[in-house]
């Protein structure tokens, strides 16, 4: 198995672990079903908006059992563990929020470019790869998505996909680039998320 594969993999069943704990926290009583479309939608949301914009058939999840292999996983994982998370963790899914959009952002950039896409709107793709799974996630669960509140979200991804973008055209090793990009994405998130950080707003 390749290195881009298995992170892929990895993206989302972190995004399923994601998905999981949005509907534990939001909702209670939820059926393992119910569930179970909290983590598929927050785990392939994006990725297959960004397959279907970039024609790559068929869709990762629909040809390869094994991405709801690994959801099922997630979601399993995620409702045995949610104590010890809730307990450990800091906002677990603030913090698993924010390792699924580094992850996938990059990820979904990377897709795009191997498909012939120019780089700057691979960077928009890697972008849309790694929140709209979220966005849909959270317009079931009645919340406003993370993207359109005035904190941080899209913002790390942009730097990190842009970093990404010129890492790759200064010659780096695309491994090397991908974990620093993400690394950016992830640390910038999480320090926005715990300084407040956001941007002004534009008044009318």
């Amino acid at each position: 198995m390749d290195t881009l594969y298995l992170t892929d993999l990895l993206g989302t069943g972190v995004f399923a672990v994601s998905g999981t704990l949005t509907a534990l926290h939001k909702k209670k009583d939820l059926d393992i079903l119910t569930l179970f479309i909290f983590a598929f939608v927050t785990a392939v949301g994006g990725g297959t908006l960004r397959d279907i914009i970039i024609q790559a058939y068929p869709v990762a999840w629909i040809s390869d059992a094994n991405y709801l292999l690994v959801i099922i996983t997630g979601l399993l994982l995620a409702v045995a563990c949610r104590r010890w998370w809730l307990g450990f963790l800091h906002r677990p899914l603030r913090v698993f929020d924010t390792l699924g959009i580094g992850i996938f952002t990059i990820l979904g950039l990377e897709k795009a470019l191997h498909v012939g896409v120019n780089p700057w709107a691979a960077v928009l793709l890697g972008i849309v790869s790694a929140l709209f799974g979220g966005v849909i996630r959270d317009t079931l669960a009645n919340e406003t998505p993370l993207v359109f509140e005035r904190q941080l979200y899209a913002t790390p991804c942009l730097t990190g996909a842009v970093l990404y973008v010129m890492l790759l055209q200064a010659g780096l090793h695309a491994t090397i680039g991908f974990l620093l990009s993400v690394a950016v994405i992830t640390v910038f998130r999480l320090l926005a998320i715990r300084k407040g950080w956001s941007l002004p707003p534009i008044r009318g």
